[in-house]
């Protein structure tokens, strides 16, 4: 048996938009729908620690909400279950204030490849933040008066 050891990746993107804007869209744990095509259904359970993800091809991710901090602008959240080849995932998505006018997004996340290697692992991950990033990027960029 093969151990893997944890990895990382971090994606992030500037913004010309408010800090507390971009949180007002992204700050949920139910708002991916709002500004991620790539998800259109998230469903609450257990209170709102878990969302139930469906995708574009219907496939189904659980996450569970590990840490909300609103006055920071961040939140942390686990797989429960996906079709990921990773094991112990858990991310975190933070919006910084940047020059007063402008945010910086930040996403990244840990976890441990499980059955391919760290270089796909990362890819994998890497891929899903700078789509979902350039997604949300779009989705302001749709919003009147942002």
């Amino acid at each position: 048996m093969t151990t893997n050891t944890n990895t990382s990746t971090t994606a992030t993107i500037d913004l010309p938009v408010p800090g507390d804007t971009v949180w007002q869209l992204i700050g949920g744990f139910d708002a991916l729908p709002d500004w991620l095509p790539y998800i259109p259904v998230s469903e609450l359970r257990e209170g709102g620690r878990v969302r139930v993800l469906t995708n574009e091809e219907g496939g189904v991710i659980v996450e569970r909400l590990e840490r909300f901090d609103d006055d920071a602008r961040s939140y942390t959240y686990s797989i429960v279950d996906a079709p990921f080849p990773v094991t112990g995932y858990r991310s975190t998505l933070t919006v910084h204030d940047v020059d007063g006018t402008g945010s910086r997004v930040e996403w990244s996340g840990t976890f441990a490849p499980a059955g391919v290697s760290e270089e796909e692992a990362v890819a994998l991950f890497q891929g899903i933040y700078r789509d979902g990033l350039a997604a949300l990027k779009q989705t302001l960029g749709a919003t009147p008066g942002a």
